[in-house]
């Protein structure tokens, strides 16, 4: 039997040892990192979670222990028992650990290790794809590790947080009812009820209300939500979120208890102090950036030009705004040296969000140079240039089209603009709060409306008497928190009163049946005196991704779906025998490969 494990247990892990424990005889196990063999001597980098240690095999000591070491390569898994000696001349000061060695004379190899498909370090020239193949090889590299360990940092600081603050960590069920009012559901076939379906839960939503009806009056938890949605480079198909719900509040004690747990993790995390976050709202937000996340971190803000586009003899921006549609412009400060195909870049980048273009001048010293300079008079010139501030030396970026088109286009070229012109300070955090979202996304041809949250979000009070006479103009006591342009969480003042739901599902379309069969115990138990409640869930994985530096969420996730929502080393999503589909009551009409067709 072996002396390691039984009588030599580790005594340190591969990260701790320094100068002041030369001389003990320790104990250390890890992943062989690289092998070197000087001619006599062999050294070995052994690595763990926590770092590095050099390894001396010398014949001189146990000549047993030096030819077990030449057969050592990168992955294999080992224990070794040793002295720590001073390295003295040949310190190595990039390592932790680089001030000693241990000199061993016992060790035992526990596995040894194909030659892994990429390098276990920092530095791999590895795509992704085969990353996630073998992501159990890539959990080994330190900066995964690293982010890893962070995740649990933040989990730990919130639930402490939370517990302080008097919450309780409460669960809620992962198999509930569908009710599609947004994303898909991820459906799970149930087999004692043949026919029927749970649904994963979008969120914990319902329940979490439902705790607050039922007298829990401060609920948190970090929990797993699942969307069937398409990818983006920071969302995946399950995702977890640090959900809180209060009773007995108002929006402001939402934004003093979201902002006192981000001051806390970014202080603690990365040792930077966040001060009072301001607020904004969302009319503001998309006035001057056109969109309700900006990136505070720059200026380019937005100008709306359509009073004066409208004077113009450019019939293309005329006509849109004569339509009912607006005109924006942004001023880039010093910008006229950019190329023609520079801009043409930029007007790319407006094209991609439904624009029909992009409309552009350059301020020269003597004229105004740009296909739509021509249409321009002396009046709408001055007009702009009063409006955009502009001066010799500058860029003027245009574009018309309906409310919605513009503000996507122009808050993309923003970004673009920022980027290109190199104005994001990356080591810049800038937070606000959106506030103020209206109640309803855009009526849409059918007559029906949509929540611009969700629909247990509540009217604000002096809007109530609009829900039924101009639904558009509701406003929404809903929130969102905002760092550097991503939407890190959001929430809302909920809905206590069940006139009042009932309400608002009719008017999203759900006639008092479908709203009873989707929603009648939610609208049930608001009758049973429910108090006044909000909350608010952060994104977990992309806060961590905020926390981490990275821009790909699948960085900050042990084990991430690709952008087609498949996990590569699994091999999953997979097909299922049909003895399990015929349990299930369900047949696919999915195409199987050696199909015909």
């Amino acid at each position: 039997m072996s002396r390691f494990l039984n009588e030599w247990k580790r005594s340190h892990d591969c990260g701790a040892l320094r100068r002041e424990h030369v001389g003990e005889t320790v104990v250390l196990m890890g992943w062989v990192q690289n092998y070197r063999d000087h001619g006599g001597c062999i050294f070995v980098d052994l690595r763990d979670r926590f770092g590095l240690t050099q390894l001396k095999f010398d014949p001189a000591v146990n000549a047993d222990a030096h030819a077990q070491a030449d057969r050592l390569r990168p992955e294999w898994v080992i224990a070794v028992r040793g002295d720590v000696i001073d390295r003295g001349a040949n310190e190595n000061a990039t390592m932790p650990t680089g001030a000693i060695e241990v000199e061993v004379d016992q060790l035992e190899v526990f596995n040894p290790s194909k030659t892994p498909p990429f390098a276990i370090s920092d530095r791999t020239d590895a795509n992704e794809l085969l990353r996630l193949k073998y992501r159990y090889l890539d959990l080994r590299r330190p900066v995964i590790q690293k982010n890893l360990v962070m995740r649990h940092r933040v989990n730990q600081l919130t639930r402490e947080y939370f517990s302080q603050h008097g919450f309780l960590e409460l669960e809620t069920p992962i198999l509930s009812k569908s009710t599609p009012e947004g994303a898909r559901d991820y459906l799970v076939p149930s087999r004692v009820h043949p026919g029927s379906f749970y649904a994963l839960p979008q969120s914990p939503q319902t329940y979490k209300q439902i705790f607050m009806i039922a007298g829990y009056d401060r609920y948190f938890q970090i929990c797993r939500c699942f969307r069937d949605e398409d990818l983006r480079a920071d969302r995946q198909p399950e995702f977890t979120q640090i959900d809180v719900e209060m009773s007995f509040i108002s929006p402001e004690d939402i934004y003093e208890l979201i902002g006192g747990l981000v001051r806390l993790l970014w202080k603690q995390i990365l040792d930077v102090e966040v001060g009072d976050i301001p607020k904004m709202t969302y009319d503001e937000s998309m006035a001057r950036f056109g969109i309700d996340r900006p990136d505070l971190r720059f200026g380019l803000e937005l100008q709306d030009v359509s009073a004066t586009m409208a004077k113009s003899d450019f019939k293309a921006f005329r006509g849109v705004v004569e339509g009912g549609g607006i005109a924006k412009a942004i001023n880039a400060k010093g910008a006229a040296t950019l190329s023609r195909a520079d801009i043409d870049r930029l007007g790319d980048v407006c094209t991609r969000y439904g624009a029909k273009g992009m409309a552009w001048i350059k301020i020269q010293p003597d004229r105004w140079q740009g296909p739509i300079a021509k249409f321009l008079s002396d009046e709408v010139r001055a007009e702009l240039t009063a409006t955009l501030d502009a001066e010799v030396g500058d860029l003027l970026c245009f574009v018309a089209d309906d409310f919605t088109t513009c503000n996507d286009a122009m808050a993309n070229l923003r970004l673009a603009l920022g980027d290109k012109l190199d104005l994001i300070d990356p080591n810049a955090w800038k937070w606000v709060w959106i506030t103020d979202f209206p109640l309803f996304e855009e009526k849409t041809d059918s007559g029906r409306y949509f929540s611009k949250h969700h629909p247990f979000t509540s009217p604000a009070p002096e809007d109530l008497d609009r829900l039924d006479s101009d639904p558009a103009k509701v406003k929404a006591l809903a929130y969102d928190i905002v760092v550097n342009g991503l939407e890190l969480g959001g929430g809302s003042i909920r809905i206590h009163d069940q006139d009042v739901q009932a309400t608002v599902f009719r008017k999203l379309g759900l006639s008092d049946e479908e709203a009873q069969q989707k929603f009648g115990f939610l609208l049930e138990a608001l009758s049973f005196g429910t108090p006044p409640h909000g909350g608010l869930a952060l994104g977990a994985d992309r806060l961590v991704m905020m926390l981490a530096g990275t821009d790909a969420i699948r960085e900050v996730i042990a084990f991430p779906k690709t952008q087609k929502a498949s996990d590569l080393m699994t091999a999953s999503p997979s097909e299922v025998s049909l003895d399990q589909l015929q349990e299930l009551a369900i047949r696919s009409v999915a195409p199987r490969p050696d199909d015909d067709a």
